[in-house]
């Protein structure tokens, strides 16, 4: 047996019988009680440094750093340190990797990009029999279109895309545009959109499918994407900026008023402590993408057996919970959506019901005559 999937088996069994062990006071509430249970990981032996640094790139805000503080975790019980990096955008992602001028292990991107780094040969097969926790992962999430056969991804998370806005400044019945809310002229100077052509040109196309006319997320026909680029050049003068990770401030500082973005990121933006109160969430009735994230290796690695052993150790029931509290974002991991809080598995804006999921759309990797045509279009409309 290798010496990684020993070590994490092990793990496992440890965590298995501390997960649940914490000072909790004797009369402590029943509520309490489960706010104080935690996977007390640094009163456990910590490991002999193995002089291995695993490189991490994953997205920003997307993993969890107090709960467990899950790299500190996984260095501590392996010995196997973590540099953890964090990109805003597949598409800059991707830009780096391909260039060269990174060296990275584990990568976490999205669905396309996963199809588009495989077709150009990026990523490593992953062993399974050193990832025995992928067993947790629901098949729903299994045999998807980026990876058919689950040869190079594990599933991270998975969510929706739909519209941020400000509920002391927008008015409600503006929401029935849709899509068209970021459009609306009313608001000129306070909408946020997407930094990145993928997503852009995905929610224009729902825009313009507000009737007869149905135009997919995945359209190659180069009428509609010049459709898209009409309309985003129609938008442009509205738009206070074009973001990724700038949303969170803008929106939380009342800076912006109304942004496109990633249902989980309400647990940041909406957070009645560190966050704004007065923004809300709605998914638009001309329906939206559907996207997942998933762990990958990079064929470059030279640390195969160390970075399958991070991506078990993330599938461990308590680490994946952990993560799933954290960001936001909706687990495909089944014992960890068990545990997780039931009025979170309830809320809509966090796991989208089935009305919002049936008009979902998941993006597929292009064509890359496509990819280019929608990359000059968008460089033509930021110039």
């Amino acid at each position: 047996m290798k010496r990684w999937l020993a070590l994490l088996l092990c793990m496992v069994m440890v965590l298995n019988l501390t997960a649940c062990s914490s000072a909790v006071p004797e009369d402590a509430t029943e509520d309490e009680a489960e706010d104080e249970v935690i996977w007390d990981w640094e009163s456990l032996p910590a490991a002999e440094p193995t002089g291995i640094t695993l490189n991490v790139y994953n997205w920003g805000e997307y993993i969890d750093d107090e709960i467990l503080d899950v790299n500190s975790a996984f260095t501590h019980l392996t010995g196997i340190e973590v540099n953890y990096k964090t990109f805003d955008s597949n598409e800059n992602m991707y830009a780096l990797l391909s260039s060269g001028a990174a060296e990275y292990d584990v990568v976490i991107p999205s669905d396309y990009m996963i199809g588009k780094m495989i077709e150009d040969d990026m990523l490593a097969p992953i062993n399974f029999e050193n990832v025995p926790n992928y067993t947790y992962i629901d098949d729903e999430f299994k045999n998807l279109e980026y990876d058919p056969n689950n040869t190079y991804s594990v599933p991270y998370t998975w969510g929706v895309v739909g519209i941020f806005y400000n509920t002391k400044y927008v008015d409600e019945a503006d929401l029935e545009q849709g899509w068209g809310l970021l459009w609306d002229e009313k608001y000129s100077g306070r909408i946020l959109m997407f930094n990145n052509p993928r997503d852009a040109f995905g929610v224009t196309a729902k825009y313009l499918s507000d009737g007869d006319k149905q135009i997919s997320l995945n359209t190659t026909d180069e009428t509609d994407l010049w459709a898209c680029y009409e309309k985003l050049k129609e938008q442009k003068p509205l738009v206070q900026a074009y973001v990724m990770d700038q949303i969170y401030d803008r929106l939380i500082n009342n800076e912006a008023w109304i942004a496109p973005y990633y249902n989980g990121d309400a647990c940041i933006i909406m957070d009645e402590d560190e966050g704004n109160p007065d923004i809300d969430f709605f998914v638009p009735h001309q329906g939206t993408n559907k996207f997942f994230d998933a762990m990958c290796i990079l064929k470059t690695t030279k640390h195969q057996e160390a970075a399958e052993a991070y991506i078990n150790f993330m599938c461990i029931p308590e680490v994946a919970l952990a993560n799933a509290e954290y960001i936001g974002y909706a687990t495909p991991h089944t014992a960890a959506r068990e545990m997780l809080d039931e009025e979170m598995c309830n809320d809509p804006v966090y796991y989208p019901n089935e009305e919002i999921l049936a008009r979902s759309e998941v993006y597929v990797t292009l064509p890359e005559e496509t990819t280019r045509y929608v990359s000059d279009l968008w460089l033509k409309l930021k110039r």
